[in-house]
Order: structure tokens, then sequence, then C-alpha cells
């Protein structure tokens, strides 16, 4: 299951997306991964919750991102929830194209590995298509 935080800047996203994580902590289904650029997080997210800073690998491409989500998810089979904070600074390519093909790839990888995931998106939620829509909370 892929889920959208979208937003413009300051409306709560992050917080919102750090709700969700504690919420899925409580309920103690799984490992739990959490994607930021910057350590931003690291006194909002519970410590039972792994927290990395994509920031350190300069991902820029949603190739290498699809290959970051791969490898931490082979490295640990007990992952269930992958939580994306401010994807819009983790990426060069910021076309709505660009997005549907990644959540289209979201979406397959989270059927086929049983992972959810819940990305946070800095962008007006009335602007993007309707492929995108679908899959906003």
């Amino acid at each position: 299951m892929v889920k959208l935080i979208m937003g413009l800047k300051g409306s709560g996203k992050t917080k919102h997306l750090v709700d969700l994580v504690r919420e899925t902590l409580e309920q103690g289904k799984g490992d739990v991964v959490v994607i930021e650029k910057e350590r931003k997080l690291t006194y909002d997210v519970p410590y039972q919750a792994r927290l990395i800073d994509a920031g350190a690998y300069d991902i820029g491409t949603y190739e290498f991102l699809k290959g970051l989500i791969c490898g931490i998810h082979a490295g640990n089979y007990d992952i269930e929830h992958f939580f994306i904070d401010n994807f819009y600074k983790l990426v060069e390519d910021k076309s709505d194209e660009a997005l549907v093909s990644f959540v289209k790839w979201l979406e397959k990888f989270s059927q086929s590995e049983k992972v959810e995931f819940v990305v946070s998106i800095s962008a007006d939620p009335d602007a993007v298509s309707e492929e995108i829509k679908q899959f906003i909370i």
C-alpha cells in the first residue's frame, strides 16, 4: 500500500508523518524505516524506528532511490513500513510524469514485498494528476 501526504510548505505534512510513525510503532507490526533528507527528525521519531539520513547519499535520481529502498529491504525482510519525508528534496526531477512512474513502482514493490509506504511531498494536491490523487490521504 502506498499513501501520499501532500500539501504546501507549512501545512503539517511532517508532523502527520511522525504521528503515523508513532502509531505504527505502537501497533508493533514489523520494523519501521524513516528516510529523510537531513537530520531534522532525530528527536521526533522514536528510537525503535530506523532513521536514515538520505542526504549523506546524494540520491538525486529515482533509480538511486529505488536502489536504496531495495537495498535496505534486502538487508532486513522484517521491514513492513517505509516512511519518506520531504520527497522532493531527495530527487531532482519534480515532474508529474516522474512521480507517477515512481509511485507505480512503489505500489508494485509494496504488493510483492508486503511493505507499506507513506511519503510526504511538498506540492499542491489539487495540481497533481488523477493517478496521484488516488494515493493521497
